[in-house]
């Protein structure tokens, strides 16, 4: 599939490499010649402004690439799309605004006097440049599209075993149809499943059919997704296919335990499968952790002026401590101090030990039920996350009784510990926080790691904005 992907990303690289020129080219002209917004000295020459565009051209598409817009996304809206390039511009443009800060050259060979770049025009660039690599995208998009209706690189593939495997194989191809890949149908030795159809693509017959279709047929591809004891039958088969000119993929059947991204690793020569890959690594997981530093440090600045007025209301309330900690459990299943704002009245659990919060719960104080409404009492994480301890976004942690009480009722459980635990998180935003079904809070919790990227984080703080911090963690 990567290798049938590179010739739609080299399409979207060139269009996006045209489109990045198109829009230096219109900033220059909205900026300097048209003068939509009035200059207030003599114009620059444009020899001075040309040596950014190989920079801009040789860094926009790096920017891009780490935002996934060269990589293949399942489903992948226009408005998703829209959005990822938004995001990838502004940054790009962070690190332009950065070089023009740092490279500054003389006005003239001969010359003291330094050149500033126009900081207007470099607005302008950004904007032209966001609506040019949409368009050009949404126009290579649509070629594509027509060049695929039309029957142009179309791959006709045949899946061999209509079981959980074949289906999951088949689902995940099918989600994949702007890359021109036709299943023509399944085989499978299953009498119960003849003149049966899955996902719309019908099961053709038995296994010994298969000589009779590669005659009448021309397949590309054959996906051999058959369960471990069917062993022999994929031995026979490969050996079938020998003869064969047609492209042979191996499924191999590991799905009931690949909890996470599952990647192929190499040890000196030796296949290995990473059941276990998390999408929050290298590169993703610097700019995930500089995202949560940029936003924790500029709401505790914003935060700051209101603390004093929270911190009295709690002592006046009962004459205690303002902060309370508690231990949980988060990254690697290593133990940490969360820190909030005390809610409820000192020595609230002395009797009970470790339970559920309730609604109305009666351990709390009079104010301490406002700070757990508005989750104004969960602020304090934001020393949390600048500690490392946590993340902006991430599944919420929980007090480690509880984790051992769950991990031996709730299969995968302890999958999100994979990752750092979160101040809001994809299942908070969805209404599942506090004393609620903690079946479903792991179902958020699995998709968010399976499927996170930095726009997955964007729309939950989006998401979580526009709803409030209400209610909104435990």
């Amino acid at each position: 599939m990567k290798h049938k992907f590179r010739p739609t990303a080299a399409a979207y690289l060139a269009g996006d490499l045209l489109a990045l020129t198109a829009a230096f080219f219109a900033a220059w002209a909205l900026r300097f010649q048209i003068q939509v917004i009035p200059l207030i000295k003599d114009p620059a020459e444009f020899s001075a402004y040309l040596p950014l565009l190989p920079v801009i051209l040789l860094s926009w598409p790096v920017v891009f690439y780490f935002h996934g817009l060269y990589q293949m996304r399942r489903a992948r809206s226009r408005v998703d799309e829209a959005l990822t390039i938004l995001l990838a511009i502004v940054l790009a443009t962070v690190l332009l605004l950065a070089f023009t800060a740092g490279y500054r050259p003389t006005i003239a060979p001969d010359s003291t006097e330094y050149f500033t770049y126009s900081r207007v025009f470099l607005a302008m660039f950004s904007l032209t440049s966001l609506a040019a690599v949409t368009l050009a995208r949404m126009l290579i998009r649509e070629a594509v599209r027509r060049r695929r209706r039309k029957g142009y690189g179309i791959q006709r593939l045949l899946v061999i075993g209509a079981g959980a495997l074949g289906k999951e194989v088949t689902q995940k191809m099918l989600s994949h149809q702007d890359l021109g890949f036709e299943i023509v149908g399944f085989l499978d030795d299953d009498p119960g499943k003849a003149d049966k159809s899955f996902y719309g693509v019908p099961v053709l017959g038995p296994l010994k059919k298969l000589d009779q279709l590669l005659e009448e047929q021309h397949f590309d591809q054959v996906f051999v997704a058959l369960p471990l004891e069917a062993h022999r039958k994929m031995l026979r088969l490969l050996e079938r296919f020998a003869s064969e000119c047609v492209e042979v993929k191996l499924v191999p059947d590991i799905l009931q335990y690949a909890t996470l991204n599952a990647t192929l690793e190499d040890l000196d020569g030796t296949p290995v499968i990473n059941l276990s890959q998390v999408p929050m690594e290298g590169w993703h997981s610097m700019v995930k952790r500089g995202m949560d530093i940029a936003i924790a440090c500029a709401a505790m600045i914003a935060l700051l002026p209101f603390f004093p007025i929270v911190a009295a209301m709690i002592w006046f309330g009962d004459r205690g401590p303002i902060f309370y900690s508690q231990e949980r459990m988060g990254l690697d299943g290593k133990r940490f101090m969360i820190h909030k704002l005390r809610s409820m009245r000192i020595n609230a659990e002395a009797s009970t030990g470790p339970v559920w919060a309730v609604k109305d719960d009666p351990r709390r104080t009079a104010f301490g039920s406002f700070l757990r409404r508005t989750s104004i009492d969960e602020l304090p994480q934001l020393w949390n996350v600048l500690k490392g301890d946590m993340s902006i976004v991430g599944p919420r942690p929980e007090r480690p009784a509880f984790v051992q009480e769950f991990k031996h009722k709730i299969p995968q459980y302890m999958i999100r510990h994979r990752v750092k635990a979160g101040i809001t998180g994809w299942a908070q935003v969805h209404g599942w926080r506090g004393n609620t079904s903690i079946k479903k809070r792991i179902q958020y919790d699995l998709y968010y790691i399976q499927n996170w990227s930095l726009m997955l984080d964007v729309k939950i703080l989006w998401m979580t904005l526009r709803s409030g911090l209400w209610h909104n963690a435990h």
